[in-house]
């Protein structure tokens, strides 16, 4: 099986950077909006979405109503669902058991991992990894 890329225009990874290290203690996390081409997802936009976990230093848990609203505008600009990202403040760039066990979308998840710097995306629950492609504009 070949994996599936994910396309992120670089415009959009460094605003997905700039969300995740602006409070590095805590898991931050968004959705990416864009479209399928072929068998690759491709980014068009990034709704970041705040975390309202119990333990947001540990977990990620989106706000129900901010997700919604970013599906929603999603599907008003033609856009559909093609990747979730959170952070990791203290590593590893690889899904946690948290992670794997409230997966709930068939997209790949996006993992910042602060203390290398690192993203990394994966199909979960199986961990699948999918290659994330940094293109120059619009892909």
């Amino acid at each position: 099986m070949h994996p599936v890329p994910l396309y992120l225009p670089a415009a959009l990874h460094a605003a997905l950077w700039t969300h995740v290290r602006q409070d590095p203690e805590r898991e931050q996390l968004g959705a990416l909006g864009g479209v399928q081409r072929g068998p690759a997802w491709v980014v068009r936009t990034l709704y970041p979405l705040a975390n309202i976990a119990p333990d947001p230093r540990r977990e990620y848990l989106a706000d129900p109503g901010q997700l919604l609203r970013a599906l929603k505008a999603m599907r008003a600009e033609g856009l559909n669902l093609v990747g979730l990202y959170h952070s990791h403040p203290r590593g590893p760039e690889t899904p946690s058991a948290t992670d794997l066990r409230l997966a709930a979308y068939p997209v790949p998840y996006l993992i910042a991992d602060l203390s290398r710097s690192a993203l990394r995306a994966y199909l979960l629950p199986g961990a699948h990894e999918v290659p994330v492609h940094i293109t120059d504009g619009p892909a």
